[in-house]
């Protein structure tokens, strides 16, 4: 059951939902034009499917143990990275100037979808690299981008995230790792850091890893902490590499998956200390890296759609074979498959339609990042608001939707399920992960109402609901779309009256908390929806190929779906109490 890149979904997603082809006819994204896009894609599919795929089950049996020192992939994946790097794929939305081709966000993440899908533990290492990338081009020095970045765009190095270590996980004020200036403008590190995911391997001559750590007259907390750049092989002036670097891999975690990926603790400074270059100013390495976690955390997003993806197509291929029982309706010899059957087509059906609305929700993501830096002034900050409101959607939704989505995947195989050669609990065990690294759900639903919902004093979310409330409008009098509108309305008032709730004056903070979670999956199921709603209305005025397919997925959605945004706006707002006197039996 080998996964196919699904070129014609990842299309319609990109633009009717995400509203790709409305900007193209309005004269943005031209480069896009001229077949560029579906060649991309096209070609994207193909690699992902007809390289990448085949390396899923390899790694996960593999695992990357230390051999006589040294971190070993599993087999066929240094030779397929080479050849996807020599392809072009990790330049792809890399800045120009160092040898990347500046294309958008939008199709970076529509290509990540893909190459995830594949193997999620193949793909995790070209994104981080690619977040390294946006960082140092950012932040870095001249001299710094001048030594690091070329090679970084074009895959021939790989960059890390060190920000872990085993006091301090999201609470990032806990880093202990310890940086002293050397005198001659580079400085040493210290320290250790843990999870560090391609913190060392052979795939690439060099790693270039970007260190969270505190200066000896560093400010406490976060205010305190600055970002540096520490190879694992120094660099000569003539671009060439030096000596090695005094860092070193002293364990690869043993993981519940994604097991083709080498997760390492990292050891700086054993041998007289690591030399590390500052990017950006000293104390204010925390915003530097986030410009590389918010990347991340769209990238994660994408995880979570690319995961349900192959989940979903590893589940419909077997259900289309399997048989068992008379479905209603059944007129063949025997027994029909479990495709027909009612509940295991809910079950198809469900997962389908999740993935699409996450990928919808990653996709109208990146078209926001990609048009605040299009525009200018106004209209700028209102795509970037856009984004900002967004991406805790995106990682938070989509990555939840991976893992039910798997689990569903794993129902649909019934007994075989449960055993590993069906191959159905990998993809349950791949997606486990992303919904806790680079921010974990709780933190991002926590962002949402505390930071993103008072945007523009709420204008900015006022905005999103009022374009959505359009886009159920617009499903109304066109065939096919059975109570889309309806059920759509009723969700999208359920979000405006629990965003005023969070939003009324004097709101007690924790019961805002308490909510944040299930506030989250509210707001993505109308964002969702409604983004696939307004794109199938789209595509049925048109009158897209594919046109019906999409109206039936948003049917399905809104009429099966959507219910859940009441329970959830009831959960926001008369659950609080309960939660914070729960500690009367948690903590009997």
């Amino acid at each position: 059951m080998p996964y196919r890149a699904p070129e014609a979904d990842i299309l319609f997603a990109l633009k009717r939902a995400a509203g790709l082809d409305r900007a193209m006819k309005a004269g943005a994204f031209a480069e896009l034009g001229d077949g560029l896009l579906e060649a991309v894609i096209g070609e994207a599919g193909k690699f992902a499917t007809d390289r990448i795929a085949p390396l899923l089950r390899v790694g996960d049996r593999a695992h990357t143990p230390i051999v006589d020192g040294r971190v070993t992939m599993p087999a066929g994946w240094t030779e397929t990275y080479r050849a996807w790097a020599e392809a072009g794929w990790n330049a792809l939305s890399g800045p120009e100037a160092f040898g990347g081709q500046d294309l958008p966000t939008l199709l970076s993440v529509a290509t990540f979808e893909m190459w995830n899908s594949g193997s999620m533990a193949f793909a995790i290492g070209p994104t981080l690299t690619i977040g390294a990338v946006e960082a140092l081009f950012k932040h870095g020095s001249d001299a710094l981008k001048a030594t690091y970045l070329a090679k970084l765009v074009s895959g021939e190095w790989m960059g890390t995230m060190n920000l872990t270590e085993p006091q301090a996980g999201s609470d990032l004020a806990a880093l202990k790792a310890r940086a002293e200036r050397a005198g001659d403008g580079t400085y040493r590190i210290f320290g250790q850091k843990i999870f560090i995911t391609y913190g060392d391997h052979e795939m690439t001559d060099n790693i270039v890893h970007l260190v969270l750590a505190r200066l000896p007259d560093a400010p406490a907390g976060t205010r305190g902490i600055s970002l540096f750049v520490v190879p694992k092989y120094l660099v000569n002036p003539d671009g060439s590499l030096g000596a090695r670097n005094d860092v070193v891999c002293a364990g690869i975690e043993s993981k519940l998956g994604i097991n083709g990926s080498p997760t390492c603790t990292m050891v700086y400074g054993d041998g007289g200390g690591a030399i590390g270059w500052l990017v950006g100013e000293e104390n204010k390495g925390l915003a530097c890296m986030f410009t590389m976690m918010n990347n991340a955390r769209l990238a994660v997003g994408i995880q979570g759609v690319a995961v349900a993806e192959a989940a979903t197509q590893h589940a419909l291929a077997y259900a289309a074979e399997r048989r068992q029982a008379r479905a209603p309706g059944w007129t063949g010899e025997g027994m029909s498959p479990i495709a027909l059957h009612p509940d295991v087509r809910r079950m198809l059906a469900t997962s389908k339609a999740l993935t699409a609305a996450a990928r919808a929700i990653c996709y109208s993501c990146a078209m926001a990042i990609d048009m605040s830096r299009r525009s200018e002034g106004s209209e700028a900050e209102r795509w970037a608001q856009r984004a900002g409101i967004v991406t805790p959607l995106a990682k938070a939704f989509s990555t939840d939707v991976g893992i039910d989505v798997a689990n569903l995947g794993i129902q649909v195989f019934g007994g075989m399920g449960f055993i590993e050669e069906s191959g159905a609990p990998q993809f349950l065990r791949d997606a486990r992960i992303a919904a806790i690294y680079e921010g974990t759900n709780g933190i991002q639903a926590i962002d949402l109402v505390t930071r993103k919902l008072p945007l523009a004093q709420g204008a900015a979310v006022a905005a999103l609901i009022a374009e959505w409330r359009a886009a159920a409008a617009a499903t109304a009098d066109l065939p096919g779309f059975g109570e889309t509108a309806q059920r759509l309305a009723a969700a999208i008032d359920d979000l405006a009256a629990t965003v005023a709730w969070f939003a009324a004056p004097g709101r007690d903070p924790a019961e805002a908390l308490a909510g944040a979670t299930p506030f989250l999956r509210l707001m993505s199921l109308v964002a969702g929806g409604a983004w696939l709603a307004g794109g199938a209305a789209e595509a049925s005025t048109e009158g897209d190929a594919d046109a019906g397919a999409q109206v039936a997925l948003v049917r399905f959605f809104a009429e099966n779906l959507l219910a859940e945004t009441a329970a959830l706006r009831d959960r926001v707002v008369a659950g609080a109490p309960s939660t914070l006197a729960a500690a009367a039996f948690l903590d009997a």
